[in-house]
C-alpha cells in the first residue's frame, strides 16, 4: 500500500484567515481562470478550484508537488521558473484572469524578469496576486543583532530563500515590470508570534522598543493585487500601510491559537463547538 507522504509546502488555508494563502484566494475571486505559478503541492490550488470554482492551470517544477496538486488543476505543467523560457509551455493556451505566484519569486535567481514574464499572460482586465515575505520585520533584525541568521525548512528565512524584500524593494520590483499597486493585504505577527521568537526574546526591553517603533515591524508577508501601469487603476503605496493593520492584528487571535493545533484536533474543536450551535 502507497503511503502519502506530506510535502513540506502542505498545509490548510484558513479562510478568513490573517494569512498570505487567506488573502490570495480573497484577491483572486471566484470562477476565475487561473495560472498559478509555482503551485507547489496545491495548497492555494485546492481552494481556488473547490471553494473558488476556479479553473486552474499549474506550474510546478517538483514532482512530488504536482502529483499532489494535479487533482485539482484542469491542466499542470512541469517547469523551472529559472529557464527564461518557461512563458512557452503556456504556447496556444488562453489568457487567465489572473495570475497567481503565492511566495514564488524570493526562490527564484531573476524574480524581476520572471515577473515581467508573467504580464503578458493576463487578460486585459486580468491582475497578478503576489505574495512576498517582508525582511524588514523586528525578528529578522533580532536575529542580525544576535548574530545568528540561521536558514529554516520554512517561514521567513526558509533556505531555499535566495532574494530578500523590503516594502520599497517591493514596490520597485512592480515598478520594474511597468507594474502598479493596486490592493495590498499584510500578514501581522508580533516577533513573539514568529519562529524567531526565542531569537527576540534575547534582546533587552530598550532594544525591542526600539526595533518596534516602525511601523513595518510587524509585517511578516505582504499579498498584493497588481495591474498594468496603462490601466486606470489608483496605485497604492506599501509604505504606508493602510488602516486595516491593526483590524487584523486583533482578528488574529484564531489563527494565532490554530498555528499550534494540529488539523484532526481543529476538526474535532469544530465538531463540539457545532454541537453547542457555535461555529468558527
Amino acid at each position: 500500500m502507497k503511503t502519502s507522504t506530506r510535502h513540506v509546502y502542505e498545509y490548510t488555508v484558513e479562510p478568513g484567515s490573517n494569512t498570505a494563502s487567506a488573502f490570495v484566494a480573497q484577491f483572486v475571486g471566484l470562477s476565475k481562470r487561473v495560472l498559478e505559478i509555482g503551485c507547489g503541492p496545491g495548497s492555494i490550488t485546492k481552494v481556488l478550484a473547490q471553494q473558488g470554482q476556479c479553473q486552474v492551470t499549474g506550474i510546478e517544477l517538483d514532482s512530488a508537488a504536482i502529483e499532489k496538486a494535479a487533482p485539482y488543476c484542469d491542466t499542470i505543467i512541469q517547469g523551472d521558473l529559472n529557464d527564461t523560457k518557461w512563458p512557452h509551455l503556456l504556447d496556444n493556451m488562453p489568457l487567465f484572469d489572473v495570475v497567481v505566484a503565492a511566495d514564488v519569486l524570493e526562490h527564484l535567481y531573476n524574480p524581476w524578469t520572471t515577473l515581467k514574464q508573467m504580464v503578458p499572460l493576463i487578460e486585459p482586465n486580468g491582475c497578478l496576486v503576489i505574495s512576498l515575505p517582508h525582511v524588514g520585520h523586528a525578528a529578522i533584525a533580532s536575529c542580525l543583532i544576535n548574530g545568528d541568521f540561521e536558514y529554516r525548512d520554512w517561514g521567513l528565512l526558509d533556505r531555499t530563500h535566495i532574494r530578500f524584500f523590503g516594502l520599497k524593494n517591493i514596490e520597485e520590483l512592480f515598478a520594474q515590470a511597468d507594474l502598479k499597486i493596486v490592493e495590498a493585504n499584510y500578514v501581522i505577527k508580533t516577533p513573539e508570534e514568529t519562529e524567531f521568537a526565542e531569537s527576540w526574546s534575547k534582546l533587552s526591553t530598550t532594544v525591542q522598543n526600539a526595533l518596534r517603533s516602525s511601523q513595518h515591524a510587524d509585517i511578516y508577508q505582504v499579498v498584493v493585487k497588481a495591474v498594468p501601469n496603462s490601466r486606470p487603476d489608483t496605485a497604492i503605496s506599501l509604505l504606508q500601510p493602510p488602516q486595516p493593520i491593526a483590524v487584523n492584528r486583533k482578528a488574529s487571535w484564531k489563527s494565532r491559537i490554530a498555528r499550534h493545533l494540529s488539523h484532526k484536533t481543529k476538526q474535532r474543536i469544530r465538531t463540539g463547538l457545532g454541537l453547542l450551535g457555535i461555529r468558527i
